[in-house]
């Protein structure tokens, strides 16, 4: 990527406010992926690999409409294939460390997303660093450690390794967040969708099982393209969107707001029940969102 320039004037308010309520709307759509994936049996990196084609294809006919009338360098399209890898590279991980250990442990990790983003965004983004992001960023992560008790039960030298793949899975998270971001003035949400699904489908389909497509059921197939619609193609859009808006280490921390749903969401429909501690953690992630949108807006710079 080439170096950056100025530093462009921040977005009005009213601007960063519609990029808050954009994210947090992604974020509370994917936190209903469990419920959706309970009904729709199938290999993991199947249900993977469905969402990143459904994705890619409808990002093509909004990107006609939705277009940055701007150059892109090979800089830029670099920056794109990163995304494609690093998007593949992230679920893939995630995904094994789910088969590792637990799902407490797999997704408290991954979400250590935006400690390594409020970390990353200063020297990436020119983001410039604010106490109060790394107070939220905190704040927001101990809440998630609280909503999730990965200490609820008996840890194994496999939940290690499970931990390890999850934090990795976190590395290309924060990846995409930070490559999003910088790419955000050359190409449009939709494009980059696309573009990038042009390079994550094909690394997805090389990892399901052969056979994998013929066993699943016709149901389970159009639950996960159903999903893929909404949470999975609409979100992930919306996060784009929004993302333009509002620095990189404030749109991260809002993405907590997944795990927060999806597991209110388990208690409401799966019967699971929720704890004090649980409580307390999802206000504390609540805590961490409204310190972030209530902050000053952070200087940023994006490559030209």
């Amino acid at each position: 990527m080439t170096a950056a320039g100025p530093a462009p004037e921040v977005a009005p308010r009213e601007g960063r406010n519609v990029g808050y309520v954009l994210v947090a709307a992604a974020a509370t759509g994917w936190g209903t992926w469990p419920l959706i994936l309970k009904h729709a049996v199938m290999p993991a990196t199947l249900q993977a690999a469905l969402m990143m084609v459904v994705g890619t294809a409808v990002s093509l006919p909004v990107m006609l409409k939705d277009r940055v009338r701007a150059r892109a360098r090979p800089a830029h399209w670099l920056g794109v294939a990163w995304l494609g890898a690093a998007d593949a590279l992230n679920v893939v991980l995630f995904f094994a460390a789910y088969q590792r250990t637990s799902v407490a442990v797999a997704v408290l990790t991954h979400y250590l997303t935006p400690i390594f983003v409020a970390l990353a965004a200063p020297a990436v983004l020119e983001e410039r660093p604010s106490a109060r992001t790394f107070g939220a960023t905190f704040v927001a992560f101990a809440g998630l450690a609280l909503l999730l008790r990965p200490w609820g039960e008996g840890l194994a030298p496999s939940d290690l390794v499970g931990a390890a793949l999850g934090a990795g899975s976190a590395v290309f998270y924060a990846s995409n967040v930070l490559v999003n971001k910088r790419l955000a003035h050359v190409f449009s949400a939709s494009e980059l969708m696309f573009f990038h699904g042009l390079v994550a489908v094909p690394l997805l389909w090389s990892l399901v099982p052969s056979g994998a497509v013929a066993e699943a059921s016709a149901a389970s197939i159009a639950i996960v393209v159903a999903g893929s619609l909404g949470p999975g193609a609409l979100g992930g859009l919306t996060f784009v969107w929004g993302l333009r808006r509002i620095a990189a280490s404030h749109a991260s921390i809002l993405t907590l707001l997944e795990p927060f749903v999806a597991v209110v969401l388990a208690a409401l429909f799966l019967g699971q029940r929720l704890t004090y501690g649980q409580l307390l953690g999802g206000a504390l992630i609540l805590t961490g969102a409204v310190l972030v949108i209530t902050a000053r807006p952070l200087q940023r710079a994006e490559i030209e």
